[in-house]
């Protein structure tokens, strides 16, 4: 894929932090991916990182540069750990809900 839509962030705006796995360990190794045995994954540690909330409303975001900072750093982290732009942010409960890149609003 060259790009994925992020879905829900308007459900993280009430959160004092917000956290990103970024790799797993069981038995003391790291895995090298996401563990596809449900025994593995019951037994696994998450390895997290943490980024501060931005506890206002987004559902109005219409681009990128609306969200908040604290939004924006998280989007951008999680890029950079799924090695994939991210092009659509639901912001919001409805269809038209949706952050995108300024580049790609006046489309």
């Amino acid at each position: 894929f060259s790009t994925v839509n992020m879905t829900k962030l308007d459900v993280l705006s009430d959160l004092d932090v917000v956290k990103i796995a970024v790799g797993y360990r069981h038995n003391g190794k790291t895995l090298d991916s996401f563990p596809s045995c449900l025994n593995v994954l019951g037994e696994v540690e998450v390895e997290y990182e943490k980024f501060p909330g931005w506890k206002e409303d987004i559902s109005g975001c219409r681009t990128m540069e609306d969200l908040p900072e604290n939004a924006r750093a998280f989007i951008t982290r999680c890029e950079e750990v799924i090695g994939c732009r991210i092009t659509w942010v639901g912001v919001g409960p409805g269809r038209e809900a949706l952050a995108v890149p300024v580049e790609d609003s006046a489309s």
